[in-house]
């Protein structure tokens, strides 16, 4: 297949390139800056610095949309906030009209999406039927998703990976806490009650291969383990596997204080469960905690 990626340079776009080109596809990926592709996403991979380059005539056999500037990076003012609706929303509304306009429509359009989309719930459990919440980040997913889901009235298949919290040791916030873990300054998040909804990054590529290829698999899936943990669990396990102590706590005041609203993606958590994709019959091949991290870092 003949496959156009949005958002490839990213942490998982380069994992899934090279899945992908393992197996043989071409690739097209759009990135602001075209030079960097084929260093990052792999040799031969083309590059297209802007949809507008998607002629009617040149034909995506399927379309993966990963764009999207990270969320938790900086403090949500009115301007960032936009600059997140921009490049998600605005980005996957113009894919949209891309496919529409395709001689060659592609097959299936898999496109991201968050567990934020559930809002903080505490310990309700929730899959891929509960209800959206309604905080800043839960919406921005509704409407990201509904911009996608605008491409099944081209006769596109559509699924929506809802991803949970990634962990890779190349990035992600994993990768961001694996320094001060290993100086044994690791510490828990508030009172450490919130859920942490994860997935090793292998189960996550795996899951996005599998919607690519299965005709029977749309709308949304939650691309979590079945067995998420709470901040206080995933801050002992983490120190464990790393045979260091985490004695800390960061407060909650202090992340107030210091990330405004966008705390709450820190201090409120969603405990989410991938029910479709166990109705799937999806085998996860990291599905605890210990295991997953384990793996990654021993």
């Amino acid at each position: 297949m003949h496959i156009l990626i949005t958002g490839g340079t990213g942490l998982i776009g380069r994992r899934l390139c090279k899945a992908l080109l393992a197996e043989g596809h071409e690739l097209t990926v759009l990135s602001r800056k075209p030079e960097t592709v084929p260093l990052k996403c792999g040799a031969g991979v083309h590059a297209m610095a802007a949809l507008s380059e998607w002629q009617p005539s040149q034909a995506f056999d399927a379309v993966v949309n990963l764009a999207g500037e990270p969320i938790v990076d900086q403090r949500w003012s009115e301007k960032r906030k936009q600059v997140l609706r921009d490049s998600r929303i605005a980005l996957t509304e113009e894919l949209v009209r891309r496919i529409a306009t395709a001689e060659h429509k592609p097959a299936v359009l898999l496109s991201g999406s968050a567990i934020g989309y559930y809002g903080g719930r505490g310990d309700e459990a929730l899959d891929e039927t509960s209800s959206a919440g309604t905080d800043f980040p839960a919406q921005l997913c509704v409407a990201w998703e509904a911009a996608a889901r605008a491409a099944e009235s081209l006769g596109v298949r559509v699924c929506i990976q809802r991803t949970g919290l990634v962990l890779s040791t190349e990035g992600g916030l994993l990768g961001r806490m694996i320094p001060p873990f290993r100086l044994g300054m690791g510490a828990r998040v508030g009172d450490g009650k919130q859920w942490m909804s994860w997935i090793h990054i292998e189960d996550l590529i795996a899951i996005m291969l599998r919607l690519l290829r299965d005709e029977q698999m749309h709308g949304p899936y939650n691309a979590t383990t079945p067995h998420p943990v709470t901040n206080a669990e995933f801050t002992q396990t983490l120190a464990s596997v790393l045979h260091r102590p985490a004695p800390f706590v960061a407060p909650a005041a202090l992340l107030k204080l210091s990330m405004g609203e966008s705390a709450s993606l820190l201090l409120e958590g969603q405990r989410v469960l991938p029910r479709k994709l166990e109705g799937a019959h999806y085998r996860f091949q990291f599905p605890e905690l210990p295991g997953a991290l384990e793996s990654l870092l021993n």
